[in-house]
């Protein structure tokens, strides 16, 4: 649809996004803004996602393949962003609706009700739509058998996933291997290889400059423009790396002893770089007097998360009243004496798995003190481990910020600045702010023209006006000094 037919479309339809897919009545598909084709805007129907439009019962279009554009997990609802957070990270894979609502405070008949208003489908079509598009770059990109597809995209058989894709596509995964453009198709040179899609700007390499002194030695690598780390399939070690493919594509090469984690792999490396967060420049944080200038220096960045939850949330722990130097030799000792040793990897510069909770929650708190922790903190980090394990702390991405901090600072050892700053990194919460922390501190002092660092409660009080977005904020005033502090 062309910006002329499109402006005539919003003027008819006010109702209708901005930002969407055009659904041709007439013909059954949707397509992107831009699309060669062009149907008569009375046949049109305007949808804000492609969930929504396939929900309705649309196909992608085969020339303009709106399918390939990253899905969005955002909502102005917080309950469906809460729990479209969870779809993206595998939620429905394993539990039903009802365990998703209970997550996050409602009924399942409630979540339904407010996925139809604000989504246009329910949360199981959500997810359906999810493991269907995954499956979809699969075919296009790889040589994968079709068990292997199935499984790699999170269905439990090749016939429900020929079920799904003719339900999505309208036609059979075969039908759409024999369809791939040759350009879509990525060679191996070792390695299942795959583009992986975002949206806006995303300033890759200056996250690698943030993740490269904070990387875990031995099960994390930052060189050469690219990022490596071990991973651990069914227990079976594995290796990631990540690159940039393109403006739009980050490129994962994917070296693991089964397929079957791979839809959940993807999602950790869209999570660990943002790929589904905002920028600041989507935010009101560009009109702000202080970070406007900042966001402006440096377009593209987005809050990092994390690969794993509990390995951040213990890589804060060693970041206490250490420099970010001193926490990462921390980690590397602690990888050393508890983590799972993984052969034929030394090349890389990688040698463990990061150990599990089980096996941190069961270590003495001697073993842990051997590393270089004073014997309170060794005892601190332990009892998280445990209270991990057993379910009395929950990293969960849907738990709101207040809730999921009172948590953790009900555990000893637990300040606010380690609450917050495992929010922003392990948990992914946009409002988290750790307001105490040295480097936000001085950074701040200095775009306000002062020599001290600022106190932790007036910086407090500064960031209220920079809710609900403080994460990206803290983002920011980090990269103002060139990272030199924040865990």
């Amino acid at each position: 649809m062309d910006a002329a037919t499109l402006e005539v479309l919003l003027a008819t339809q006010p109702d209708a996004p901005r930002r969407g897919f055009n659904a041709v009545r007439t013909t059954g598909i949707y397509c992107r803004d831009g699309c060669a084709g062009r149907p008569r805007a009375h046949n049109v129907t305007r949808f804000a996602t492609t969930v929504a439009a396939e929900a309705a019962g649309y196909r992608p279009c085969l020339l303009c393949r709106p399918d390939r554009l990253p899905a969005s997990a955002s909502s102005p609802h917080e309950v469906v962003e809460r729990a479209l957070i969870l779809i993206s990270a595998g939620a429905l894979d394993e539990e039903t609706e009802e365990g998703l609502a209970s997550r996050v405070g409602v009924t399942a008949r409630h979540l339904r009700r407010l996925f139809q208003d604000h989504v246009g489908a329910t949360p199981a079509f959500v997810a359906r739509s999810r493991r269907a598009h995954f499956a979809r770059r699969l075919l296009d990109e790889t040589d994968l058998r079709m068990i292997d597809v199935a499984a790699a995209s999170g269905f439990a058989s090749v016939r429900q996933m020929n079920r799904v894709m003719r339900d999505v596509f309208r036609f059979t995964p075969a039908e759409l291997r024999a369809r791939r453009r040759q350009r879509d198709r990525l060679v191996a040179d070792g390695g299942l290889r795959l583009r992986v899609p975002f949206d806006g700007a995303l300033a890759f390499e200056e996250l690698l400059a943030y993740l490269a002194p904070r990387a875990i030695p031995g099960v994390e690598v930052i060189a050469d423009g690219a990022y490596r780390r071990t991973t651990s399939t069914h227990g079976e070690p594995g290796v990631i790396e990540v690159s940039r493919a393109d403006d739009h594509h980050l490129l994962v090469v994917a070296h693991l002893p089964a397929w079957t984690t791979l839809i959940d792999d993807v999602g950790r490396v869209r999570r660990l770089f943002g790929l589904d967060a905002p920028t600041a420049e989507d935010t009101p944080l560009v009109d702000d007097a202080l970070l406007g200038p900042l966001v402006a220096r440096q377009p593209g960045l987005r809050a990092p998360g994390a690969w794993d939850q509990f390995e951040t949330a213990v890589r804060v722990f060693l970041g206490q009243q250490v420099t970010v130097a001193g926490a990462t030799t921390l980690a590397g000792r602690l990888v050393e004496a508890l983590g799972r040793p993984v052969a034929g990897l030394e090349p890389l510069g990688l040698t463990h798995v990061f150990p599990a909770a089980s096996d941190l929650a069961e270590a003495s708190v001697e073993r842990l003190r051997a590393i270089g922790m004073p014997e309170a903190r060794a005892r601190a980090l332990r009892e998280f481990a445990r209270a991990y394990v057993d379910g009395r702390v929950r990293l969960d991405p849907a738990t709101p910020l207040d809730e999921a901090t009172q948590a953790l600072e009900a555990l000893p050892g637990v300040g606010p600045w380690t609450a917050q700053l495992i929010a922003l990194r392990a948990m992914g919460l946009r409002d988290a702010f750790p307001a105490g922390d040295l480097g936000l501190r001085r950074n701040a002092a200095r775009w306000v023209g002062e020599d001290a660092p600022l106190d932790g409660a007036r910086l407090e009080a500064m960031a209220e006006a920079w809710r609900p977005h403080r994460a990206l904020a803290a983002l920011h005033l980090w990269f103002s000094g060139r990272v030199d502090a924040g865990g």
